[in-house]
């Protein structure tokens, strides 16, 4: 990953309400959220909430898809893995990282 792609990615995430729209969209899975439902959980006006995933989209971490007259939004968790790839790719001084057993994403 370019350090331009991860830096924008992690400039997303650096907002409380995005952060928040997008641990939403992970733990949603591949099913997503619709933004009426998002907007709810996270009891957010839905122009904002519009704001927030248009940005997150921009960086990359969330799709949009169509399904009839509802938008479904994902968390693009190659994207995803992508950023913490490039975050961890050279830790632990070159040796293999001993990974807490809960911290692994199964997605």
């Amino acid at each position: 990953m370019e350090e331009s792609l991860a830096i924008k990615a992690l400039a997303a995430l650096a907002q409380p309400m995005r952060l928040r729209a997008f641990r939403a969209l992970v733990v949603a899975g591949q099913a997503g959220l619709t933004p009426g439902t998002m907007a709810d959980g996270l009891q957010v006006p839905a122009a904002t909430l519009s704001f927030h995933l248009k940005e997150l989209m921009n960086a990359g971490l969330v799709t949009q898809e169509r399904s009839g007259r509802h938008l479904i939004y994902r968390a693009d968790y190659e994207r995803m893995s992508e950023v913490l790839a490039y975050l961890t790719e050279n830790c632990c001084q070159g040796e293999p990282c001993v990974a807490d057993a809960g911290a692994a994403c199964a997605c």
